[in-house]
């Protein structure tokens, strides 16, 4: 079986318990807990298990007994006591299963899969594609922890991250960027060994950072670093808080903030941010370009919102344009994510040696306008960004040899000057989109209202902000 065929297995597992009432992600995050134990004896690094608590200790219960026994494992599993990131994946822990037919079944199907093929596959693989079918169930809600992996590829080929860097991610989700960074720097160093065995070492423990904010995304996150061999602490917190204070410069930032605002309409509580928003992608996006060291490296995803917003949005824009040179922004096209008709875009850009004037020019690729919106029906490939790859160059900071298409092209080149003329504002398209040309092609109503929505709160943001400014 090849790797496809076990996630799919492992999948159709999820109907076994949907008759007890859980949901895809609890699905998902039960899946985990189970397979850490298979897969600690089926690499044979049981050891960091307790004594007790390990597959065969649950596999030699049987049912009430075995539902019990499982219950109690996981309290035993999530205690301090027990080894840092085994903790750490069991961390208030509980089982949504309620049956004891359906643990039992699930435990059976899971030793019955072919394992050798799994191992011969690479398990971080399975794991990876096993959180790639959760994020495309729409109902799972995973999706906002789950960045298109063709993307990450693509940011990643681009910055070009290199051994003996530090490389973060604040909003980690799953850690898709870090097991895409540390596999392409495998792929340039000869699955490590090409390095010094301290260098070895720092890419396995030291080399990469950031942060989670949900517990259930953060015990994913924790697995998929393990079967990937990455050793690295990656903590469970709020990067828009004094947490994120704690995470070291970094020479590449990769990530994708989430989408929105803050819960519950407050600000970020982060103390050393120079301008404060409710807005989460500006927050995170403040927290990046200061989180980089001096010639440090980004790419960041974010939502439209962040390059037309006035108020904060604006300076903000123009703080990152001084502090930085933001050489590039891809506008990715529609459907790739898990929030319907949200427009979202690549920001790349470097730290500047000095704090003001590092920003000349700014280069747009347009992927959005006359092309297809992206879903299951039509998957985004990596074929798909070929030409933006060539367009960007060899240089990771933008410093290749570019040139402009013009007006009917889809790369193009605005000077700072012109910018600021706008308002510092980077919401820049010039192609025609021939889908808005007939009444029966405009988009779909929902594409329609969440566009309409983004403005809306948009808009009542800067209102707050305005009342606060105002209020005595």
């Amino acid at each position: 079986m090849n790797t496809s065929d076990i996630v799919q297995k492992l999948w159709n597992f999820c109907n076994i318990l949907r008759d007890d009432g859980v949901t895809y992600m609890q699905y998902v995050t039960e899946l985990t807990l189970l397979l850490f134990l298979k897969m600690a004896q089926e690499t044979g690094v049981e050891s960091q298990l307790p004594v007790g608590c390990r597959w065969g200790d649950l596999t030699a219960e049987d049912g009430v007994d075995q539902l019990e026994f499982y219950k109690a494992m996981l309290l035993q599993l999530g205690r301090a006591s027990t080894k840092s990131r085994v903790q750490s994946i069991y961390a208030n822990a509980q089982t949504s299963i309620s049956k004891p037919r359906f643990l039992a079944k699930l435990v059976s199907n899971i030793d019955e899969l072919d394992w050798y093929s799994a191992k011969e596959e690479g398990l971080g693989d399975l794991y990876e594609g096993l959180l790639e079918k959760n994020s495309e169930e729409k109902k799972s809600g995973a999706g906002q922890y789950f960045t298109p992996r063709v993307l990450i590829y693509s940011m990643v080929k681009l910055l070009q991250p290199q051994p003996g860097e530090i490389i973060q991610d604040p909003a980690a989700g799953t850690g898709g960027f870090i097991v895409a960074a540390h596999r392409y720097i495998k792929e340039q160093t000869g699955d490590l060994f090409d390095l010094s065995t301290a260098a070895q070492d720092f890419q396995r423990t030291k080399a990469f950072h950031g942060m989670e904010l949900v517990q259930d995304a953060h015990r994913l996150l924790l697995m998929n670093l393990l079967l990937h061999g990455i050793e690295s602490d990656i903590g469970l917190g709020d990067t828009l808080s004094g947490d994120g204070t704690n995470l070291p410069k970094a020479d590449v930032i990769l990530t994708n903030p989430p989408f929105g605002t803050k819960t519950g309409g407050g600000r970020p509580t982060r103390d050393d941010f120079t301008f404060p928003t409710s807005n989460k992608q500006l927050a995170f996006l403040q927290h990046i370009y200061r989180g980089l060291k001096l010639g440090g490296r980004a790419a960041v995803v974010l939502p439209d919102n962040v390059l037309f917003e006035d108020g904060q949005g604006a300076k903000i824009r123009a703080d990152l344009m001084d502090k930085c040179n933001l050489h590039t922004i891809l506008r990715l096209p529609t459907g790739i994510f898990y929030a319907q008709g949200v427009k979202t875009n690549v920001l790349f850009f470097q730290r500047g040696q000095t704090e003001t004037g590092n920003t000349a020019a700014v280069w747009f690729y347009d992927m959005r306008t006359n092309m297809p919106s992206f879903g299951k029906r039509t998957p985004l490939t990596a074929e798909h960004f070929r030409e933006f790859e060539g367009c960007y160059g060899a240089d990771p900071n933008g410093g290749s040899d570019r040139t402009d298409t013009g007006e009917e092209g889809r790369w193009r080149c605005f000077s700072r000057e012109a910018i600021a003329k706008r308002g510092n504002n980077l919401d820049i398209s010039w192609l025609r989109d021939d889908s808005l040309q007939r009444a029966e092609d405009l988009p779909e109503p929902l594409e329609l209202a969440a566009e309409i929505q983004e403005r809306l709160t948009v808009a009542n943001e800067a209102i707050a902000q305005l009342v606060e400014i105002l209020a005595p």
